[in-house]
């Protein structure tokens, strides 16, 4: 059987791309306008084709042309196009200029002439005046041919076995005639934060973290992990599930770069209660038992690059490292980050965690009537390379403008202490959910 293929909108590192994957999906194209996401895509999905550029400025026909598509029918697009939601007086939302990637998304998909396609953004798109803008987004799909699955519903990664709580409104359409998806039951397993975090060692017993994100660790450093861990650590052939199997090192330790608080932020952390947030950093600390608050992404070097929260650990007196993210987030221990903190702290933020999309995922290849098979060919990762670029390396690699950026560095900030940076945070920050 030929695998169904789906193209990736606004892809980031790679959240979708991957829970579609192991949802049974080819992910043939991802666009993606940041270059060190996109490169950071690129490493872990070789063979997929990633474009760098700026959607306004593309069309299906060059998708098709770069992923060498042909003639051939594309089965599925998805993507979380960026959207204000709000009107302009006497506009529609859609006519809103701060709308028209969403516009973008649906001149795409039509384009390419996908049988299916998945929206998703925030939960805030479906209250309030919000509401007038998923009105006319679903009036324009209708108009072009798209039946829309209604009513539409806002699903939580949690239950569908994610240790994080984090709701994303999802949207299902289908060309006119062909079966619409139903919304995925949720899983009848859930896990914990210890669950997903126990077995991996304590960055802070190695001191080269300190300097880089990676390192070889020697037999035996892993404690013994439960069924989630052995899922994120690939122990089992079933941990691939309908993906490819990637060449990989499992004693390698990545993303795991330290972070260096002081005395005094360490006690304050320790003295706080699982669940609770720590009063002075507003920092929140996870329970062992149950699970994460949101991670969230943080805001972009254009609009000053200030850094989301990461929760704090319930068994050490630090904040997780951004591979302990990725394990909140369904992320396997082979799909690589950026090996800043920031970056890759950003990249987990922004993604829709890949448990999560492959429950959708299962969903539209239900509505396909077609059954998932496991590919038998194993994938090299990328070059290493392209997880250590700044922005403007990565620029050059992609060939485009360096967009604006203030943060390439690999702690955040050098020059201050991690304290004094909780601190100055707070002014930034709303509180951990």
């Amino acid at each position: 059987m030929t695998r169904p293929i789906a193209v990736d909108l606004f892809s980031g590192a790679g959240g979708m791309s991957l829970g579609f994957e192991q949802a049974g999906f080819d992910v043939v194209a991802a666009v993606e306008i940041d270059p060190i996401h996109a490169a950071v895509h690129k490493f872990n999905f070789p063979s997929c084709a990633t474009l760098c550029r700026d959607i306004s400025k593309l069309s299906g026909q060059e998708i098709r042309d770069v992923a060498k598509l042909g003639k051939r029918k594309v089965d599925l697009v998805v993507g979380g196009a960026p959207c204000q939601g709000f009107s302009l007086i006497g506009h529609r939302a859609l006519e809103d200029p701060r709308n028209s990637l969403v516009n973008d998304f649906v001149r795409i998909v039509c384009e390419l002439g996908a049988r299916y396609f998945v929206f998703e953004n925030v939960k805030g798109l479906t209250v309030g005046k919000h509401k007038a803008f998923l009105t006319e987004l679903i009036a324009s799909f209708e108009e072009k041919g798209y039946s829309v699955g209604q009513p539409w519903r806002v699903l939580n990664a949690a239950d569908y076995g994610v240790p994080q709580s984090r709701e994303r409104l999802i949207l299902f359409g289908a060309k006119k005639g062909l079966k619409l998806p139903k919304y995925p039951l949720p899983s009848k397993t859930s896990f914990t934060c210890k669950d997903a975090l126990d077995d991996l060692p304590n960055a802070d017993d190695y001191a080269e973290l300190r300097e880089i994100d990676e390192i070889v660790l020697p037999a035996g450093a892993f404690k013994r992990a439960g069924a989630y861990a052995r899922e994120m650590r690939c122990l089992a052939n079933d941990s691939w599930r309908y993906g490819y199997r990637r060449v990989w090192n499992p004693r390698i330790l990545t993303s795991s770069m330290r972070t260096e608080h002081s005395t005094i932020s360490q006690r304050r952390f320790g003295a706080t209660n699982e669940g609770d947030v720590e009063p002075i950093s507003r920092f929140f600390k996870l329970p062992s038992k149950g699970i994460s608050n949101t991670l969230r992404a943080g805001t972009d070097g254009a609009r000053g690059a200030f850094t989301s929260p990461r929760p704090i650990h319930y068994k050490y007196d630090r904040c997780v490292t951004v591979r302990e993210m990725a394990r909140l987030h369904g992320f396997p221990d082979w799909f690589r980050l950026h090996e800043t903190k920031w970056h890759g702290a950003r990249q987990i933020g922004n993604a829709v965690p890949p448990p999560l999309a492959r429950a959708i995922g299962s969903s539209i290849l239900t509505a396909l009537g077609l059954k998932p098979e496991r590919p038998k060919a194993d994938v090299d990762l990328g070059d290493t390379d392209l997880l250590r670029m700044n922005t403007k390396a990565a620029a050059e690699f992609w060939g485009i403008d360096k967009p604006n950026s203030r943060r390439d560095r690999k702690s955040g900030s050098k020059k201050r202490s991690q304290s004094q940076i909780e601190l100055d945070l707070q002014a930034h920050l709303s509180p951990a959910e």
